[in-house]
Formats: C-alpha cells, sequence, structure tokens
C-alpha cells in the first residue's frame, strides 16, 4: 500500500510539475506584461515660457523678449517640439542706431537618451529646430562715415534715411542640447543651449541685419550665432 502512494506521488510529480511550472511562467509573464503596460509612457503634451527673456528684459532697457514653448511626445523617446517668440532690441554700433522688432517660430524634435525609471518624465536631450523670423528694422540715428576725426560730426537724427524697414525675413537651423527636470507635480524647469546656422536673410536698404529675433546677432563675416533658453512649462499626460 505505501509503495502504492510513493508509485502516485511520483505520477504526479511526473505529469503535473511541467503543468505547474508553465503556469508559474505564464503568471511571471503576465505580472511583466502588467508591467509594461502600466510602464507604457502616455502621450504628453507640455507648454510654458522661455523665463531667461524676462529677466533679460528687466536688465537691458534697450530689451524686450517673450517666448513661448511646447512639445508633444510622439514616440517613445522622440518629442515634437515649437517655440513662439517676439522680440524688440535697440543695437548701437559703430555709425548706425536701429530697432529690430519682430516675431519667429522654431520646429523641430527631441530625442531623449535618460533612461527614467517608472512615474518619471526626466530628459537628457538633443534636438534640432528649423526656424524663421519676420521682422522690420527701423533706423534711429547714424553718422556719416567720415576719414578723418579732427571735425567729429553730430549723428543725423532726420532726413530720408531714417525710416523703417519692414517684410525682412531670415531662415536657420539650430543645433541643441539641454535638460528638462519635474519639480513638482507637472512642472518642469529646462535649460538648453543652442548652436545657430543662418541660411538667408532679407537685407535692409543700405544697411545690413546686424540682430535677427530669435537667431541674436549677426555679423557679415560670421552665419553662425549661438544662444540658450531656461524654461517652465507644465506637463499634461494625455492617456490613449
Amino acid at each position: 500500500m505505501r509503495k502504492i502512494h510513493i508509485w502516485l506521488f511520483i505520477t504526479k510529480l511526473f505529469f503535473f510539475a511541467p503543468w505547474m511550472k508553465a503556469q508559474e511562467v505564464g503568471e511571471e509573464l503576465s505580472v511583466v506584461e502588467a508591467d509594461q503596460k502600466r510602464e507604457k509612457k502616455p502621450y504628453t503634451i507640455r507648454f510654458g515660457l522661455d523665463l531667461s527673456k524676462p529677466v533679460m528684459a528687466q536688465l537691458d532697457k534697450d530689451y524686450f523678449g517673450l517666448e513661448f514653448v511646447g512639445d508633444i511626445r510622439l514616440f517613445k523617446e522622440i518629442y515634437g517640439a515649437i517655440e513662439l517668440g517676439n522680440e524688440k532690441k535697440t543695437t548701437q554700433s559703430e555709425q548706425i542706431n536701429f530697432t529690430t522688432t519682430g516675431t519667429y517660430i522654431k520646429l523641430g524634435f527631441d530625442y531623449n537618451m535618460f533612461q527614467n525609471w517608472k512615474g518619471m518624465n526626466n530628459a537628457i536631450f538633443i534636438g534640432m529646430r528649423f526656424c524663421n523670423s519676420f521682422h522690420k528694422q527701423e533706423v534711429n540715428q547714424y553718422e556719416v562715415y567720415q576719414l578723418h576725426h579732427y571735425w567729429p560730426e553730430e549723428p543725423i537724427i532726420n532726413g530720408p534715411e531714417i525710416r523703417e524697414r519692414d517684410k525682412l525675413k531670415a531662415s536657420w537651423v539650430e543645433v541643441i542640447a539641454g535638460i528638462k527636470v519635474k519639480m513638482f507635480n507637472n512642472f518642469y524647469m529646462g535649460f538648453s543651449v543652442r548652436l545657430n546656422r543662418l541660411f538667408n536673410d532679407t537685407t535692409p536698404e543700405n544697411f545690413d541685419n546686424l540682430y535677427l529675433p530669435g537667431f541674436n546677432k549677426k555679423t557679415d563675416e560670421n552665419v553662425w550665432g549661438a544662444g540658450f533658453n531656461y524654461t517652465l512649462t507644465y506637463a499634461i499626460p494625455i492617456k490613449i
């Protein structure tokens, strides 16, 4: 009788052990799949402001700037990005004083290289922007170029050249790198640096674009520029 019980135990172990093991594996796979579903990142829209421009406006009385920023998750670690801004900058060069006023738009993408823990949405990213500005240049005063300086002349503040040149455009591309970190609730602080390459710009009559909204300073000899932004954004997760 005892031998019968032993053989029954061996039989059950032989036939039911693989089934029990398969059941355990299935349960483990179900847990993993459930975790993966929970880990699936929702589409997220972030929007906010570039805080550096209001700060610069407080420090420089000849400057005003405002920029709205936003991004949306398109794929797992790829975000579409947009930046809309307006700037007004009075510039004094060697012989001319002028004011640049205009708007700009930047469209592109960010690629997040940071591996987040579950529930996090921070980013260390690289990206690119394709940019256009629409602006005008207004000459405030200028000095006539002269070879000698024995009899310096007063700046000219009236005349046919003291006027506005409008319908100006510029286009450039930016390569950027930055970070975005969650501070509290759904608010994120971000910082990025940019390397700009100017493609083309419409030059005003009788002088050049020395400042482009969104691009910063520009010279005849150099089509490269640089910039940065410091953002505060609010994220809205959208589960589909």
